[in-house]
């Protein structure tokens, strides 16, 4: 039986062990850290430290790309998570009350989203797949470097670093934002293009809150969430599992009037503040259950290991083939997609094309949101900036959504629901916003009042919230 290795034991690396063991092979995951705690999926949260994922108490959810994927193709995975707690959201109920087109429309049913802590999902993913009897997980492996073929261009397996051989055909890189695999080749002294990167410019602050009732006490605004971003920070609120939600605050990295959203009280003060989410946060309502979780956001990236592979057999997955900003809530949508896709791959083709099949579906399926990522964060860190440091508003990014549609969306269905499949994932910006008839409905769709996605919540009243939390003035 053919063997794949899975290097790293987060989202990615699982759901690409669930996939590839669909394919018939035989699959090790090698993960550098301690395995979950046993017991009840309620009581892990606070227990399972994951020091080598900070992310993981980061706010998450699953855009409906992934529930779709899970629909599809590990069903099973998404009825645990739903038994666990994790609501699914239909997202057209988010339609404006003045849209046109609101009657239910065919594709209407793919426009879902999943409340889910990262957590939850990384462990019904974990006893998924440790159940299967072709799958084994070694905890405790850090793999220091590839086995190749004499002439370099295939993998063989990898080394341990006990020194440990361990052979495969096929070695998946889910290591994460670290990348390993760029080091694996060089240490080899395999050359590998440069990556694409461009940056985030985000700082995130998050913390969890448990509801008091199982109502929700305000409206998902965004479908699947609450908040907006907003002209110089944005306020995101996402319902979880089992009655928790996730409130993130992001800034930019130079913001220091903001650097103090780290502390419960000045974190507290900016999120009441902060338009869709006072309601949810009256002591009547909910409870804080966690600290807050500062972490800097990382550069968006398309590796060149994923989409330009050097040796055959080497596959990234997750945020080791492509990074994008986490404040569009995309990545562990892209991993699943991903994941299966590269499984898909492997069994349509012979061994001689399955690299390069597999380099161009992950081209195809991440390319779009690196791009969409670059050009809409170049766009918010222009505007954000103009506003922290009182200089004027840049001219807007022909490359970005701009205010227009967000504004025919408040007015026209079809062009709600084009822009909703955009922020969801199910269609990249060109399928969308390049599309001639969509174009036209822009500009013809009636201007009402300014949607709330463009709103600003002026820096100055945010600022004296803040402190007046810290008993101070401006």
């Amino acid at each position: 039986m053919p063997t794949a290795l899975v290097v790293g034991g987060s989202v990615a690396g699982l759901a690409s062990a669930l996939a590839l063991a669909g394919t018939g092979r035989r699959v090790v995951v090698l993960e550098r850290s301690a395995p979950p705690p046993r017991g009840a999926m309620a009581d892990l949260h606070s227990r399972w430290q994951r020091p080598t994922v900070p992310q993981a108490q980061q706010s998450h959810t699953l855009t409906s790309l992934g529930v779709r994927t899970l629909r599809t193709r590990a069903p099973e995975v998404l009825a645990r998570l739903v038994a666990a707690g994790a609501p699914l959201f239909d997202l057209t109920r988010a339609l404006p009350q003045g849209a046109t087109d609101r009657a239910r429309e065919v594709g209407d049913d793919e426009l879902v989203a999943l409340g889910c802590r990262r957590t939850t999902l990384e462990l019904v993913l974990y006893r998924t797949v440790e159940a299967l009897p072709q799958v084994e997980i070694r905890h405790g492996t850090t793999v220091r470097g590839l086995r190749l073929s004499a002439d370099r261009r295939s993998v063989r397996g990898v080394v341990t670093t006990d020194g440990a051989h361990l052979p495969a055909d096929v070695v998946v890189d889910a290591t994460g934002r670290r990348a390993a695999a760029r080091g694996w080749l060089s240490d080899a002294g395999v050359p590998v293009a440069a990556d694409l990167t461009s940056p985030s410019g985000l700082r995130g602050f998050t913390r969890f809150y448990r509801l008091r009732s199982s109502s929700l006490p305000g409206p998902l605004n965004r479908g699947h969430a609450a908040g907006d971003i907003f002209d110089h920070y944005a306020g995101v609120l996402h319902p979880g599992d089992a009655g928790t939600f996730a409130i993130a605050l992001g800034t930019l990295p130079g913001d220091t009037e903001l650097d103090r959203l780290r502390h419960s009280d000045a974190f507290t003060a900016v999120a009441r503040a902060t338009p869709g989410l006072t309601a949810w946060l009256d002591d009547a309502v909910s409870a804080p259950i966690s600290c807050v979780h500062a972490i800097g956001g990382p550069a968006n990236a398309l590796r060149a290991t994923a989409v330009r592979p050097p040796v055959a057999g080497l596959f990234p997955v997750g945020d080791a083939a492509c990074v994008t900003n986490p404040l569009y809530g995309r990545g562990m949508s892209l991993a699943l997609a991903q994941a299966f896709g590269l499984a898909d791959a492997l069994a349509a083709h012979p061994a001689a094309q399955r690299t390069e099949a597999a380099a161009g579906f992950a081209d195809a399926l991440l390319r779009p949101w690196y791009e969409h990522a670059a050009s809409t964060d170049r766009a918010r860190i222009g505007r954000w900036s103009a506003v922290v440091h009182g200089r004027h508003l840049p001219p807007a990014d022909a490359g970005c959504p701009d205010t227009s549609i967000r504004a025919a969306a408040a007015q026209d269905g079809t062009v709600w629901r084009g822009l909703m499949r955009v922020l969801m994932g199910l269609s990249t910006p060109d399928e969308v916003f390049g599309d001639e008839k969509f174009r036209h409905r822009v500009a013809q769709a009636p201007r009402g009042a300014v949607p709330a996605s463009t709103a600003t919540q002026p820096r100055q009243e945010l600022l004296r919230a803040l402190l007046a939390a810290e008993g101070g003035s401006l």
